[in-house]
C-alpha cells in the first residue's frame, strides 16, 4: 500500500511527485494511435459514448454566447462533437497536459477558425482559466490520470460559470453479473496483450487498465464531486457500468 509519500501509478507505488512525469510518458508514447487504444479498451463503444456526453449536456443550438472548457481532451474527439453540435456563439477550449496528444488535436483542427477553438496546454490541476471563465466543464477517460482528483474538481468548480455544467465521462465499475468477470478477464488479460500487438507497447496498456481498477467507483466519486461544491450529482452507467458519465451543476 502506498505510504503518505507516495502516489500510486497503477497498481505501482512510485515516489511522491513522479506519476505524473510516467502518466505523460505514456500518452506521448500512444498519442498517435490514441484513438485506437479507446477502441481497444471500450469495444469501439466510446464513440457513442462521448456522443452520450454531448447530448446529455445539450449545447444551445441558436448563437448565444457559450464557452466549454474540454479538459484532458486530447486528440479532440469532445471538442469536435461539441463544436458540430452547439450554435454559432459556441467556443472551446481544448486543454491537455501532453505536448504530444495537442499536436494530434492541432492537425485536426487546422482549419477550425480560432473564434471558435483555442488549443492550449495545461495542467487539470491548475487550469490556465480566469474564475468563472466557463459555461460547461467536461473531461473523457482523463480524470483518473490526474494525480490529485479533489485538486481536478476543485479546478473544475473554480473555472465553471454559477449555473455552469461539469460532465465527467469515465471508465468504471461492472455492475452487471457475468459481465463483470469477463470484463475483467479481458481487462487484464487480453487487452495488454492485444495493445502490444497493435501498438508495440503492452506496459501503457497494463498501466492504463490498472488506473481503471484504481480509479473511484460510481458512488465513491459522486462524493467527491459533491465534496469540491457541485450540486444535484447524478451518474448514468454506460454499458453496464463499463463507463459512466457523471454531471454535476455549479449553484
Amino acid at each position: 500500500m502506498a505510504d503518505k509519500t507516495s502516489e500510486q501509478f497503477g497498481f505501482t507505488a512510485v515516489g511522491e511527485g513522479e506519476r505524473q512525469g510516467l502518466v505523460n510518458r505514456v500518452f506521448a508514447r500512444v498519442a498517435s494511435r490514441y484513438d485506437l487504444m479507446n477502441d481497444l479498451m471500450s469495444g469501439g463503444l466510446h464513440r457513442l459514448w462521448k456522443d452520450d456526453l454531448i447530448n446529455w449536456l445539450a449545447p444551445p443550438k441558436a448563437k448565444n454566447d457559450f464557452a466549454l472548457v474540454d479538459v484532458a481532451g486530447g486528440t479532440g474527439d469532445i471538442t469536435q462533437r461539441f463544436l458540430k453540435a452547439a450554435g454559432a456563439g459556441a467556443r472551446c477550449t481544448l486543454c491537455d497536459i501532453s505536448p504530444e496528444m495537442l499536436k494530434v488535436a492541432q492537425a485536426r483542427f487546422a482549419q477550425t477558425p480560432p473564434e471558435r477553438l483555442q488549443i492550449v496546454r495545461g495542467d487539470a490541476q491548475a487550469l490556465p482559466m480566469a474564475d468563472n471563465y466557463a459555461d460547461a466543464y467536461t473531461i473523457a477517460f482523463g480524470i483518473r490520470n490526474v494525480t490529485r482528483l479533489e485538486q481536478a474538481l476543485a479546478e473544475a468548480f473554480r473555472v465553471l460559470k454559477p449555473g455552469g455544467r461539469f460532465l465527467c465521462l469515465e471508465f468504471s465499475r461492472v455492475d452487471v453479473p457475468l459481465l463483470d468477470s469477463l470484463y475483467e478477464h479481458y481487462s487484464f488479460k487480453a487487452l495488454p496483450l492485444l495493445g502490444g500487438f497493435v501498438t508495440g507497447d503492452r506496459d501503457a496498456y497494463r498501466y492504463l487498465v490498472e488506473s481503471i481498477r484504481d480509479f473511484p467507483d460510481q458512488d465513491d466519486f459522486v462524493e467527491l464531486i459533491q465534496g469540491a461544491g457541485l450540486e444535484q450529482v447524478r451518474y448514468r452507467n454506460l454499458a453496464g457500468g463499463i463507463a459512466a458519465l457523471h454531471s454535476g451543476w455549479k449553484l
